[in-house]
């Protein structure tokens, strides 16, 4: 039997340097396990292999496998999301390249969190082309209108809109009858009653909240955006397409937001939508255990992929009201493959998704018919309606930069302390030993927040003295207190505010048209007393310049912005959009306060400096820490009009949304992005960002042959069963090429096979045939006998178990030897390949544009030198391989120069002719 090397990284002599990669999509020799030191059976005949490819019959088999394949065919599982805190974590707390790292510089991994990544199987987004998916193809019925793909759309974006619908309704509920009721004891001087009312409704709901998460869905825990993103980068993530994914992520985020936890509904409504456009346009369930045979042609990985971003899109479009923000959204940070055929399809999905919520909005309040169906009442489809527009002048592009920096700044502190307070979590639950005991903390975490949060909304209002209410008489009158609003007038304090404990009595009309009133109430409480929503209403409200001061907005600015960073990274299913914007609105609040004092305070009939509105800075501020925290910049800002309907402040929130996107940028990774690599999920950026010795690198100065894996294992057209079923057993590798034999015995590239399709093959024990080496290539399939498409076109075994018993059986039963197994039918004959000089920044644009799991290099003479693969052009690696490279070339250079040197001595030292 041939023999098989184990090749390792060797830094004394790059050049015999071979990545080691333990990840199931790459194909190299480095697997788990030790393949050489076990005992062999009977040998294989062996076929002739390249030099930089090993045969698959080459590879020595166990006697008794010592592997249990997974759900996805490997036989290591996928990991869990929740379980990635790394032992080796031996990085400072202010390192460099862990979470305080520039957008320029790949995240560092631990030797642990490399082994996660690797875990990971990743996805092609265009289904194999094989010849059993021509034959499928032409069954299915080409329509130039594509009207079901239309209809699918709307389909998906009437049921997000119904969810979306029934989310809202369902948090308005459970919020409504907290704050009412408290506020109903308080006024009634019930204080020991209203605590305790406050702290049990809230404490059971957000109990249950948690309960479900950490008991029957653990990946259901957070907005759901990272691993959204992830799937449609490529990478399969476990669990987040399921029914009981969708219900427990529904109960879970209504329950949490409802309770009081300083966390909002929209990223969890994200996810959401994805579960409905993966669910609905598959018209199956594993879990309910039903088949339909409609829309079959939407079966296929890329027809999925595409109605998650549909269905992604829809959400941000339900839940802000803004079905041109969603597609934005869905186009700018969660989808990584586009087309514009697909934004049109998208468009309307979101269109639908909003026009439904706004339907359904229009008819119930509270789950009560209003009697006005179909009428969209602006503050019913307008989240944060501002009433009146301000004159946008010059001098306010000033205090907008200004705010930019510090949304930048606050937001990408934001996003460390997230990170920070999710590593903490991690590393202290992982030296808890007992499962049921990590279990108990996490189930309490969130209630040990909400305790804070209703102490503080409860208590902290009655440090603060009762405020009078106070506008402003006349054009340019002084401030006056008693004062409820004056015709000539527009400065008021708004009616909705919360009084708390104090006065509320009638207000009586005086004369000039006056009204006078002896009410007062609370700052603070007008801010903490109910959901979220309406706290950033309040302080988007216009021409109230006199509602807020600056201690009622610095006390609840520190607090809220330590209890959301906590909160959104607990067992629940929650989302920090709205509560991004609160803080934003707060810090814009306070510079448009500072600004009026500096300036004065003027109505918007004053002419020039009608632009000094504290409300109209607390929207540029909400807009700035958007966009600092996320990165996002079309989709902020069309999402910040679409919610306000405040277009004529365009221009000012586009110039902190790029300031703030500027400088948070110099400080971390975009907050979904850094929270994809805390949870380990492979991804390619759009733009790839490598440093070598320290500087940044053009990467058109590097071909592939720089990162590619080498050697690869490869299998022939027709091979062996006891080969393939010791591949699967013995190797990670998510897939292999498929190699055809010339003259001379030479292997040429012919397609490639996953390992979950060679899995089903060799389950159907009716396509094996009896070759001796001699005829293996002599005998082609009948077309009849093939399988179809839809037997392979499988995301996971369904018995893994099964699948184990049945190759173990081929390849320790001899009556198997002589049986191998036609491939032809089910290879990707359009597998990319590329040539080993190839550009390695054009290598990165291909391999992530085409959304590809694999892509082989091969040399002028089509025969396979290496393989890349998700994990190989992932930053920290490229940085790793690269360096390597440029090491092998600076020593290239050092013996040719001393090559030069000794042969110029030789010349000045020779007899003349």
């Amino acid at each position: 039997m041939g023999s098989y090397t184990r090749l390792r990284r060797s830094s004394k002599d790059m050049s015999a340097y071979v990545p080691v990669d333990d990840s199931p999509d790459t194909i190299n020799t480095e697997d788990e396990g030790t393949l050489d030191e076990v005992p062999e059976m009977q040998p294989i005949p062996k076929h002739a292999s390249q030099k930089h490819s090993v045969s698959a019959q080459s590879m020595p088999r166990r006697s008794v496998p010592q592997k249990k394949l997974s759900k996805y065919g490997v036989a290591k599982d996928m990991p869990e999301l929740e379980k990635h805190h790394a032992p080796d974590d031996r990085y400072s707390f202010l390192e460099q390249g862990r979470d305080i790292e520039s957008v320029n510089i790949p995240h560092k991994y631990t030797e642990k969190e490399k082994e996660a990544l690797g875990a990971f199987e990743s996805l092609d987004y265009l289904p194999s082309h094989s010849d059993i998916f021509k034959k499928w193809v032409k069954r299915q019925r080409v329509s130039s209108l594509n009207l079901d793909v239309w209809f699918m759309m709307a389909l998906i974006g009437f049921s997000v809109g119904v969810v979306g619908f029934l989310l809202h309704q369902v948090i308005e509920e459970i919020a409504d009858l907290k704050w009412e009721t408290t506020e109903k004891f308080l006024h009634d001087g019930k204080y020991a009653i209203a605590s305790l009312f406050a702290f049990g409704y809230s404490l059971a709901f957000v109990l249950f909240s948690a309960f479900i998460c950490v008991y029957i869905r653990p990946e259901t825990a957070g907005s759901g955006i990272p691993e959204i993103t992830g799937f449609l980068n490529g990478t399969n993530v476990r669990h987040i397409f399921n029914i009981r994914t969708m219900i427990v992520k529904f109960l879970s985020c209504v329950t949490a937001v409802g309770s009081g936890l300083p966390v909002g509904p929209e990223g969890p409504m994200i996810h959401l939508g994805a579960l409905v456009g993966a669910g609905l346009s598959q018209f199956k369930s594993e879990s309910l255990r039903f088949r339909f045979n409609f829309f079959e042609k939407f079966r296929t990985t890329e027809a999925r992929r595409n109605f998650v971003s549909a269905g992604a899109a829809a959400g941000v479009a339900s839940a802000f009201g803004a079905p041109v923000g969603g597609l934005l959204f869905s186009m700018e940070e969660v989808s990584s493959f586009w087309t514009t055929t697909l934004s049109w399809q998208i468009f309307f999905c979101c269109m639908v998704s909003t026009f439904t919520t706004d339907l359904f909005n229009s008819a119930f309040q509270s789950f009560s018919y209003t009697g006005s169906f179909g009428q969209f009442k602006t503050n019913r489809y307008i989240l944060f309606q501002i009433d009146k527009g301000i004159d946008v002048n010059i001098l306010m592009f000033i205090p907008t930069a200004v705010i930019g920096l510090i949304g930048g700044v606050l937001g990408a502190l934001f996003t460390i302390l997230c990170l920070k307070m999710t590593r903490i979590r991690l590393r202290l639950l992982s030296k808890i030993e007992r499962v049921w005991v990590q279990k108990i903390v996490k189930l309490f975490e969130p209630a040990v927040i909400l305790i804070i949060v209703t102490a503080f909304s409860l208590y902290i209002p009655s440090v603060f003295t009762c405020t009078e209410f106070t506008c402003i008489q006349g054009d340019t009158g002084s401030a006056v207190k008693g004062c409820f609003n004056d015709t000539r007038n527009p400065l008021h304090v708004e009616s909705e505010v919360a009084s708390y404990t104090c006065p509320n009595e009638k207000e009586y009309k005086l004369n000039n048209n006056t009204w006078m009133t002896n009410r007062t109430y609370n700052e603070v409480a007008t801010l903490l007393f109910g959901d979220l929503e309406r706290a950033v209403k309040r302080l988007f409200s216009r021409d109230t310049h006199l509602e807020f001061s600056y201690a009622s907005l610095f006390t609840v600015l520190p607090f809220y912005f330590l209890m959301i960073c906590w909160a959104s990274g607990t067992a629940v299913a929650c989302g920090t959009l709205v509560p991004m914007l609160l803080i934003g609105s707060l810090y814009g609040r306070i510079i448009g306060i500072t600004m009026t004092s500096m300036f004065g305070i003027h109505s918007e009939d004053y002419g020039y400096w009608a632009w000094l509105d504290p409300g109209a800075f607390a929207l540029i501020g909400a807009a700035s820490f958007f966009g600092g925290v996320t990165r996002l910049t079309l989709a902020v800002t069309v999402i910040m009009m679409e919610l306000t309907n405040d277009v004529q402040v365009l221009l000012p929130v586009m110039v902190s949304v790029m300031v703030a996107k500027w400088v948070g940028d110099l400080v971390t990774h975009p907050v979904y992005h850094a929270q994809m690599e805390v949870k380990c999920i492979p991804f390619l950026d759009q733009d790839p960002k490598v440093s070598v010795g320290g500087k940044l690198v053009n990467l058109e100065n590097y071909s592939a042959r720089d990162v590619m894996a080498s050697p690869v294992i490869t299998i022939q057209t027709k091979e062996l069963v006891q080969v393939l079923s010791n591949l699967l057993l013995n190797t990670t590798h998510g897939g292999f090429p498929v190699v055809m034999k010339g003259n001379g015995d030479e292997e040429y590239f012919y397609g490639l096979i996953t390992r979950l399709e060679l899995t089903v093959l060799l389950m159907h024990e009716n396509l094996f045939v009896t070759l001796d080496e001699e005829s293996l290539g002599d005998n082609d399939q009948e077309e009849s006998q093939w399988l179809d498409f839809d037997q392979l076109n499988i995301q996971k075994l369904h018995d893994p178990q099964a699948a184990t018993d049945m190759l173990n059986k081929y390849l320790l039963d001899s009556n198997y030897r002589d049986l191998a197994i036609n491939l032809k039918p089910y290879i990707n004959q359009s597998a990319l390949s590329i040539p080993g000089k190839f550009s390695l920044y054009r290598t990165y644009i291909i391999f992530r544009t085409l959304g590809l799991r694999h892509l082989v290099v091969v040399d002028n003479k089509n025969h396979i030198t290496g393989i890349i693969t998700r994990k190989d052009l992932m930053g920290f690696n490229m940085e790793e391989k690269l360096e390597a490279a440029q090491e092998r070339m600076l020593r290239m250079r050092r013996v040719g120069r001393i090559e030069m040197r000794n042969l110029a001595s030789i010349a000045n030292t020779s007899d003349p002719i």
